[in-house]
């Protein structure tokens, strides 16, 4: 009978420890997940109010060539903005040790707005610092917009396979009438203005509306053209296609006059800036930056302020 009560006390003993056991990893386990939690929230935290990943430049190096990278579509709410290109070029030049400014390009274009914000800049700041040359270099393509801007630059250097001109401007929408007339289903437009509801795609075309869209976009192609014009001046070799909206590569822009020649970032440091050591002025948007323009533009096409008519740009 004493055998008997050892076992069964031995085996409530264990039990009871493998219960204990089993508690306590229950309870370092939560520990664990409460301390990811809170870390993750830090985080968040910490990026929403900036504190990580902007990037700030290495302030007091000595004599370098400056950095500015103008990457992606050029629109307001890109990083391609001009309210992120036009202040990253100004703490280039603002910089004691900057003996050049690279703006490095890698964009299809974007709005004309933005485009010519950033050129007007550019011409501004190299008035203000003579002494201080910007040259653009190309990545794989500087068609358009990205072109409008490239055109202030002192040179343009390009790879012999980049993509370079795309000198015209386009407005694009659908028309989806006739889907509406096979599903039977019927426009309700009500407006206050004849032309309120210009080029909507839900309507049919109107021709008067199409020829106003037209002239308008004619008119910018035209302010298209002079900056180009401007900005490349006598090395410009025009032909009949310069202005027709066609792209090329890179070695037929350096012929055509739309480029000067060759080089890469480290190249034109190195051998026309005359400063190896590269420091990148670039913005960076946080997170509350990037979170805030995207609800910005999702309010006004909320609100209706959106254009009906498609996209209109240099691209």
């Amino acid at each position: 009978m004493s055998d008997q009560n050892n076992w069964e006390r031995s085996v409530l003993e264990k039990l009871a420890m493998s219960a204990l056991q089993e508690q306590r990893r229950a309870r370092h386990w939560s520990i664990f997940f409460k301390l990811l939690t809170l870390g993750f929230m830090f985080t968040i935290l910490f990026i929403s109010m900036g504190w990580v990943g902007r990037n700030e430049p290495a302030l007091g190096v000595g004599k370098h060539t400056a950095l500015v990278e103008l990457q992606g579509v050029i629109a307001s709410n890109s990083a391609a903005s001009a309210d992120n290109i036009i202040p990253s070029l100004q703490d280039a030049f603002k910089d004691k040790g900057t003996q050049g400014v690279i703006l490095r390009i890698n964009s299809p274009g974007g709005s004309p707005v933005q485009a010519g914000q950033i050129n007007d800049e550019i011409r501004r700041l190299r008035a203000q610092y003579p002494k201080i040359p910007l040259y653009v270099v190309v990545d794989d393509i500087c068609a358009s917009g990205g072109y409008y801007v490239a055109v202030a630059a002192d040179k343009i250097f390009v790879d012999k396979a980049s993509l370079i001109g795309s000198i015209g401007v386009l407005m694009d929408g659908f028309g989806f009438t006739g889907t509406m007339a096979k599903l039977g289903v019927e426009r309700r437009l009500i407006t206050a203005g004849a032309n309120k509801g210009f080029l909507d795609p839900f309507s049919p075309l109107n021709a008067s509306q199409q020829e106003y869209a037209k002239q308008m976009i004619e008119e910018i192609h035209q302010q298209f053209i002079d900056v180009v014009r401007k900005g490349r001046g006598k090395r410009l070799k025009e032909t009949p296609d310069t202005f027709s909206g066609l792209v090329w590569n890179g070695q037929k822009g350096v012929e055509l006059g739309l480029a000067d020649g060759y080089g890469s970032l480290e190249s034109v440091a190195r051998d026309v800036i005359k400063a190896e050591d590269i420091v990148d002025y670039t913005v960076k948007e946080n997170f509350t930056d990037r979170l805030a323009k995207q609800f910005g533009v999702g309010a006004l096409s909320a609100l209706g302020f959106a254009s009906q008519s498609g996209g209109m740009g240099l691209r």
